[in-house]
């Protein structure tokens, strides 16, 4: 039986796509870009449509993390055989739950005239309904129509109306339509060029900053044209900044930036570090989503304070490596660690530590390549094969410390370069261990964590924070990173004058993440597309 649901739905989506890239090509829109759903998006998607209490059961294929963000690489990831099965039987299996006579009251707005017979009033009024929240666009004509055919069909069969129904809703939830968010662009009316429609602008405004579909206000928005107008754009950025749900949009995006995905893959010896126990790495990950967010939402302050500020939020998890007693009441409580500590904001939180460390000991390498790619947009080169790095891990040689062996291992005219450029970085931090504790020697030897980088020397994480504040190149990657995040583009592809109207509104607002939001969406390129290609089909 389930093999012939996917089959039935298989057959009706592939129609619909047909239809649908039909239509567009009929009324001279162009099909621009097509980015695939995330995890989360498609969760939260469905959570906003049918509800929370609606079971999502499933595996989502991961992205690729592209030019720094995984949300580059939603823009050039199809679906493959194996994903398109998976997605079929979470549609089958959500519809059915709408469907069923658990919540078929509060989802289903219309009563069939006999729930054992086809009724295509009622599944016209629910089809288009949802049609219109899950395509993020009104369905086109024969859109509905064959989706309400199937019902009625299906319906017949099994003599039972809530059963046709449940086809019809499935072959939405299983639809590219659906599954990607598609950007349609059309001709820009007062100038040359093309401009996204108004159900695109939508959803990326609503997917930018809530990380989910578009709600009914900003459907009626694009329905009306209003969103395609300044004073009705700014009308909606301004509602849904300052809905509570930005939190929600603005996690996902510094989840992205800050890599904080890769916990999934991250391990330490437990032997030497048995501090690392399992809820570790998830308070570790919501320490830096909470104190980010505080300072760039709550507080509304200076982004640049994220590299300097001692004030955090931790819980007991967090607190035995920080070394702090844990005596405050609830799960997590803010906390500000004396200058003798040597934090510096995010720099030395135990998320950025641990995530670019050795299972068993640091690496000032891969925390200086980290930092710099993550804070300043500046990737480093991958190193040749032929690279020989046996003085760096000759740990129980004559060089007792990772520096000496850094620097012996530098004094390859292959590795100096990228190696002076990172280093500096990751060894102002070695004042602490793999698992981001605070230390004051290694095998045995004082650190050191003085750095010299640009020409100018500073010393340890505070140092580094110092140096990062003034540093220009921090905003400015802050500001490229959201707006290749919004848009599903390399951020090493974007020129600076793509987000120049946003960083400037950065700029002038004393670097206050809001400021930053609403510049870039506001700026009249924002929507502006690219000249659609002639072969440029439909997923």
């Amino acid at each position: 039986m389930r093999t012939k649901v996917i089959l039935v739905l298989a057959s009706v989506v592939a129609c619909g796509a047909w239809v649908g890239a039909a239509a567009l090509e009929a009324s001279g829109s162009q099909v621009v870009g097509l980015r695939r759903l995330t995890e989360n998006e498609y969760r939260n998607s469905i959570a906003d449509i049918l509800g929370k209490n609606i079971q999502v059961q499933g595996t989502f294929e991961p992205g690729v993390r592209i030019g720094g963000l995984t949300a580059a690489s939603t823009a050039v990831l199809s679906i493959t055989p194996a994903g398109f099965e998976s997605f079929s039987k979470m549609a089958d299996s959500i519809a059915a739950q709408a469907t069923s006579a658990e919540h078929r009251k509060r989802l289903i707005s219309c009563q069939p005239k006999s729930e054992k017979a086809p009724d295509d009033s009622c599944a016209t009024q629910v089809l288009s309904q949802y049609g219109l929240q899950l395509f993020r666009r009104p369905l086109t004509a024969e859109e509905l129509r064959s989706r309400v055919s199937l019902a009625r069909t299906m319906a017949k069969s099994s003599g039972d109306f809530y059963a046709g129904l449940r086809y019809g809703m499935a072959t939405l939830l299983q639809s590219p339509e659906f599954l990607f968010r598609k950007e349609i662009a059309v001709p820009a009316a007062d100038k040359d060029g093309y401009v996204l429609d108004p159900y695109s602008r939508a959803a990326r405004l609503s997917y930018l900053m809530w990380d989910t579909t578009p709600d009914a206000e900003l459907l009626q928005s694009a329905q009306s044209g209003e969103l395609t107008t300044p004073a009705g754009l700014e009308k909606q950025v301004d509602r849904l900044m300052a809905s509570p749900r930005l939190e929600t949009g603005m996690r996902a995006f510094f989840t992205d930036m800050f890599m904080l995905d890769t916990f999934n893959v991250i391990s330490k010896d437990s032997l030497f570090y048995p501090k690392w126990a399992g809820p570790m790495a998830a308070a570790a990950q919501e320490e830096t989503l909470r104190s980010t967010l505080d300072v760039a939402l709550t507080k509304n302050d200076d982004m640049r304070e994220l590299l300097v500020t001692r004030k955090t939020l931790i819980n007991r998890s967090l607190a035995s490596i920080y070394g702090v007693p844990f005596s405050f009441n609830g799960e997590w409580a803010p906390h500000e660690f004396g200058p003798e500590t040597g934090r510096s904001g995010l720099l030395t939180q135990i998320s950025m530590l641990a995530m670019f460390s050795h299972p068993g000991r640091s690496s000032p390498t891969k925390r200086g390549v980290a930092m710099n790619e993550i804070l300043l947009c500046e990737p480093t080169p991958t190193p040749p094969n032929n690279v020989d790095f046996s003085e760096v891990n000759d740990t129980g040689g004559p060089r007792k410390t990772v520096r000496e062996r850094l620097m012996a291992h530098a004094a390859d005219k292959t590795c100096a370069s990228c190696h002076n450029a990172v280093d500096p970085i990751g060894l102002s931090l070695e004042g602490f261990d793999t698992i981001g504790g605070r230390r004051d020697r290694e095998n045995g030897e004082m650190i050191d964590v003085s750095a010299t980088l640009a020409g100018k020397s500073f010393h340890g994480a505070e140092g580094l924070g110092k140096f990062l504040y003034n540093s220009p190149k921090f905003p400015s990657c802050v500001a490229r990173k959201l707006y290749s995040y919004a848009n599903g583009l390399n951020a090493e592809e974007v020129e600076t004058s793509a987000f120049k109207g946003g960083l400037e509104a950065f700029q002038k607002s004393g670097y206050r993440l809001r400021a930053l939001l609403k510049g870039l969406v506001t700026d009249p390129k924002f929507f502006n597309a690219s000249a659609p290609e002639a072969n440029h089909t439909s997923p």
